[in-house]
């Protein structure tokens, strides 16, 4: 996390999705399911971005979710999830 600005809408997203269930004392269920970054992206992709949209959805009622893209990464098995959001009207 950040040492300031942790209280806007898009850092609020992009910590929401570094974190995974089970990592938040009192709060099991947030965070992106860490069992779908060990699947091959093309049976994990759609499983991710629906976890991600209803992560986004419950724990940060604040921004509108546009799209979720999924980069693999370079070593140690995995994906980068991030998110496309604008402000909920």
């Amino acid at each position: 996390m950040r040492a300031s600005g942790n209280g806007s809408r898009d850092v609020c997203a992009a910590n929401l999705l570094m974190t995974f269930r089970s990592e938040v004392p009192y709060e099991r269920v947030k965070g992106l399911d860490p069992r779908l970054m060990d699947k091959p992206i093309t049976a994990a992709e759609p499983e991710i971005k629906q976890d991600a949209e209803w992560l986004l959805e419950t724990y940060e009622p604040r921004v509108e979710v546009n799209g979720i893209t999924m980069t693999p990464r370079d070593t140690g098995g995995g994906y980068i999830v991030t998110a496309d959001i604008s402000e909920k009207e």
